[in-house]
């Protein structure tokens, strides 16, 4: 996930997670995982994943152990570990 930088700090990405993490949950989804760069750079995506209750975990579907590449899951439908962000 990026932002524009005339659009960074403003909630956008807060907002376009929000409704990843909400419309699977409205479909019956009890996880969702993701793939994210492990750069200094994704540092800001990783906290915002973070925040929304997402944790570190192994690869998954295929995708195989890569120094490029972080890992991170949430289950659905119970707030997720660490829950929505206030």
């Amino acid at each position: 996930m990026r932002t524009s930088t005339e659009r960074k700090r403003s909630g956008i990405a807060s907002r376009l997670l929000g409704h990843i993490i909400t419309e699977p949950e409205r479909m019956g989804f009890a996880r969702l995982s993701l793939e994210t760069g492990s750069d200094d750079f994704f540092i800001p995506a990783r906290r915002l994943y973070e925040k929304f209750g997402f944790a570190y975990c192994e690869p998954f579907a295929g995708y195989r152990p890569d120094p490029n590449s972080v890992f991170m899951t949430r289950s659905l439908g119970d707030g997720g570990p660490g829950g929505r962000p206030a």
